[in-house]
């Protein structure tokens, strides 16, 4: 079909010489799509033909105005809709008529019709002239004879649409010929048996830009994360698995000595979960422990003085921080003969926050863990400097702070040259014995955390200043293509 297209353009320009494409699809009763496409191909071939493109735009109807054209518009069929002498109840009249509700408008508009809104049994709708002139049917009957007016009108209406049609203004080229003989593809077949000796090619445009591959996009989220975990890696970091969003309020709260009673264990700042509702596989010799250094005290320490209930404990929830998944890589590690261990975990969690410009209630976290013998907080500072050195950062300054199951604590600041003031960019501390010591880790044994969100450095590196513009339904799926790839 395409071959026989292109013979008879080749042949109706051999004879009458140039010509447009749209007149070519009307003599040759062929859609003028195909004409195009032949025409691309002929071209591709060389110069046996010119082109000149053209545009031009013209106006045709709707499916709704070829309806109204057919069939009469909205208010006419509204106004046929309503009984000469006893008229309609309004009610009855919007669901007897498709596009009741504009054609009523319309028609009232128009004088048609009138309203009596005392009638019994409700509003009632009566013909207020006897005959009427569908003059937007009418119109649309003629349409290149609209006045602005109308035009607009029927614009607005959705009756009638602005088409742009391009065409081609076809003529012969210098190599003009009646058959097109040039091979687009060299084959392997054609190497081989040497026929492509007898083959004339298409030229090939080496400056032409390649068709760029089909492929994915990684979110900047991902490409930041990316460079987070490399530097784990290179620090010698193993990452924790974080797979399980749901956990329950004893690895979350209590294992790390988090009391029962604590603010952050609210329904207004937790996710609790409905079904299941209770987790019920616990390391009970270990949950015993813990129940004791709640209620009890012990190792030191007089603990919180206070009635602990397993029903709480139990309770299902979205987590708040990974430092859960940390809780339970260390009671692991306690169970077995103690080596020192270096952990990492980049990872979404969930808070019952208020949303705004830089709070979701969902949100990563990025964490270190470092498990050894006698560390102090000195070591705490000094991997922390390692680590932020990295990143780009090298100013760095702690300030004291309280944490549940950290102590001590600090925040870490960083200054920010273009804000000209020190910024806070992470927590740390040195996990509490009470946390330690019920799993059954040595007593010289000391574990060392910081964490960081990151959305933050990611909204800072890309130059985002609204969290929804780089997470949720508000995001931009062009700025994820386009976005370069991050280095820190």
């Amino acid at each position: 079909m395409a071959d026989s297209t292109i013979e008879k353009v080749l042949e109706y320009i051999d004879k009458n010489g140039a010509t447009e494409s749209l007149v070519l699809a009307e003599i040759l009763q062929t859609d003028h799509q195909s004409i195009v496409g032949a025409i691309k191909s002929i071209q591709s071939a060389g110069d046996i033909i010119e082109c000149e493109q053209r545009s031009s735009k013209h106006w045709q109807l709707t499916g709704e105005g070829q309806s109204v054209a057919d069939n009469g518009s909205h208010e006419a069929g509204v106004y046929y809709n309503v009984t000469q002498d006893t008229g309609i109840l309004q009610a009855e009249l919007m669901k007897k008529c498709p596009n009741a509700k504009i054609g009523f408008s319309k028609a009232m508009s128009a004088g048609w019709l009138n309203v009596d809104k005392k009638s019994e049994g409700g509003v009632r709708v009566f013909r207020k002239v006897d005959s009427i002139e569908d003059k937007v049917q009418e119109s649309l009957k003629q349409l290149n004879n609209l006045t602005d007016t109308q035009r607009n009108e029927f614009k607005k209406r959705k009756l009638i649409t602005e088409v742009v049609v391009k065409s081609y203004i076809v003529n012969k080229g210098s190599d003009f010929s009646l058959s097109i003989s040039r091979t687009a593809d060299l084959t392997a077949e054609m190497i081989q048996s040497g026929s492509w000796k007898d083959h004339t090619f298409k030229s090939y445009n080496f400056n032409a830009m390649g068709v760029m591959p089909s492929c994915g996009h990684l979110h900047p989220l991902m490409k930041v994360r990316a460079e987070y975990r490399k530097i784990f890696l290179e620090m010698g970091f193993t990452e924790m698995p974080t797979n399980n969003f749901i956990e329950s309020s004893f690895w979350n709260f209590d294992a790390l000595f988090q009391p029962q009673q604590h603010p952050a264990r609210d329904l207004h700042d937790t996710f609790f979960i409905k079904y299941p509702m209770y987790a019920h596989d616990f390391p009970m010799e270990y949950l015993e422990r813990v129940k004791k250094i709640h209620s009890d005290g012990g190792y030191g320490s007089q603990g919180y003085k206070y009635d602990w209930k397993i029903d709480e404990a139990k309770k299902n929830l979205l987590r708040t921080h990974t430092t859960a998944v940390s809780a339970r890589m260390l009671y692991k590690l306690a169970q077995e003969p103690f080596k020192p261990a270096k952990y990492f975990s980049i990872d979404r969690v969930f808070r019952n926050e208020t949303l705004d410009a830089t709070h979701l209630a969902e949100f990563h976290q990025i964490e270190g863990v470092v498990a050894d013998r006698n560390l102090t907080l000195g070591d705490l500072i000094g991997i922390l400097h390692e680590f932020f050195k990295k990143l780009g950062i090298t100013k760095l300054r702690f300030k004291p702070t309280f944490n549940p199951y950290t102590e001590p604590s600090m925040e870490v600041f960083s200054y920010h040259d273009g804000l000209k003031k020190w910024v806070e960019i992470g927590n740390s501390g040195v996990f509490r014995p009470e946390m330690l010591l019920p799993m059954g880790l040595p007593e010289d044994v000391s574990v060392i955390a910081w964490g960081l969100s990151l959305e933050r450095p990611t909204m800072i590196l890309y130059g985002i200043d609204n969290i929804r513009d780089l997470v949720g339904h508000k995001v931009n799926l062009q700025m994820v293509n386009d976005n370069p790839i991050c280095r820190i």
